[in-house]
């Protein structure tokens, strides 16, 4: 038995006495005195208040207490074993999980990133769990997610919180997005603010970042563009507008990666919004969390120096990475390997209730 196992001492001593018959004998193999041996195992007898071995014979053997006692620490010391290789696994990133808080918005934006993670480390599970922004904090908080993907406009002056790292992976613009039959798919040049309030539109529901930074441009801007349909569904959102009779506002990166959309800059423009990774601080990061925060940051930096013709399919972020440019800092770092690296994200999605494992490339629609 090895003598370094964390197994209580009069267990690892009353095992080797079983196994070896002799508490001389047990004692030798164990580098301990036999008096010593002897003292914790009467004591573990004392504990439990059986006798455990027969020391009566010319050879000790175990009683009836004493063999039902061994068998079920020896399955407490199998157990024990497959622990120890347990976490070997997750130290080196061939088992473990992650759970993820998104955003429709950040949901459609991270996938690419989550492909990339589950073709690197297949043996670790990502389940993503979708849900207003505000209720990512407190899904942190409560240790309902491992990680949030965040969506916040650069103009957001909160306050630094004591329960939240962030840390910025890249910056999205906001356009107009209109489908190929929308009266403004011909449009050329920006759209006026006052032009704006003339166009029907369908939104995500006020509990969403999204809506609540267009309604702060709007209320900003003293206009009120009239909202046709609201929705807790990016897909929604998309198959509405690709119809062609009601516009929406999207991130770039979404909007230019949708066939027949077309996307129109706003004047005044609109704030521009950061896609951040953010965990709970301070606490405790497990090896799978640190890899995916060291992937995040990686490809993020990578994506801006891609070049569309070199990638197997069209990038939706390209056109964004020519017009603007991500940040070289972080805000706060994740424990553990984590990066201040500088760009983007795509993915997976689900209700606010239930979660799902990420099963390999997505193609098609994304799912809200």
């Amino acid at each position: 038995m090895d003598r370094n196992i964390v197994f209580p001492r009069s267990i690892r001593y009353l095992m080797a006495v079983a196994e070896h018959h002799s508490f001389t004998r047990a004692a030798e193999v164990l580098y301990v005195s036999q008096p010593t041996l002897s003292q914790q195992i009467k004591q573990l007898e004392d504990l439990l208040d059986v006798q455990l071995l027969d020391r009566t014979g010319r050879s000790v053997r175990l009683t009836a207490a004493g063999e039902l006692y061994v068998h079920h620490a020896r399955r407490a010391l199998g157990e024990l074993d497959t622990a120890k290789r347990a976490i070997h696994e997750l130290q080196d990133l061939s088992r473990g999980s992650i759970r993820l808080g998104m955003t429709p918005i950040t949901d459609y934006l991270a996938s690419p990133l989550l492909e990339q993670f589950n073709a690197r480390y297949p043996g670790i599970t990502l389940s993503t769990l979708e849900m207003p922004q505000n209720d990512i904090k407190d899904a942190l908080a409560e240790d309902r997610v491992d990680i949030g993907i965040a969506f916040s406009s650069t103009l957001t002056a909160e306050e630094p919180s004591d329960e939240v790292d962030s840390h910025i992976l890249f910056i999205e613009p906001l356009s107009l997005a209109v489908g190929k039959d929308h009266p403004l798919a011909t449009q050329r040049g920006s759209l006026s603010k006052h032009a704006l309030e003339q166009e029907p539109m369908v939104l995500f529901s006020p509990d969403y970042a999204l809506r609540q930074h267009i309604d702060m441009y709007c209320l900003e801007q003293g206009i009120r563009p009239p909202i046709a349909i609201e929705s807790t569904s990016l897909s929604v959102i998309m198959e509405i507008v690709r119809f062609g009779r009601l516009a929406t506002i999207l991130p770039d990166a979404i909007a230019c990666a949708q066939h027949g959309f077309h996307s129109i800059p706003l004047l005044p423009e609109l704030p521009h919004h950061t896609i951040s990774l953010i965990c709970r601080k301070g606490a405790y990061q497990s090896p799978a969390c640190q890899a995916f925060a060291e992937l995040a940051a990686e490809w993020s930096a990578l994506r801006c120096q891609l070049e569309c013709s070199k990638r197997l399919r069209p990038c939706p972020l390209t056109d964004t990475c020519l017009r603007s440019k991500s940040p070289s800092d972080s805000e706060a770092g994740f424990d553990g390997p984590a990066a201040d690296a500088s760009d983007a994200i795509p993915l997976v999605t689900k209700n606010p209730t239930t979660s799902k494992r990420h099963n390999g490339p997505r193609t098609g629609k994304p799912a809200a």
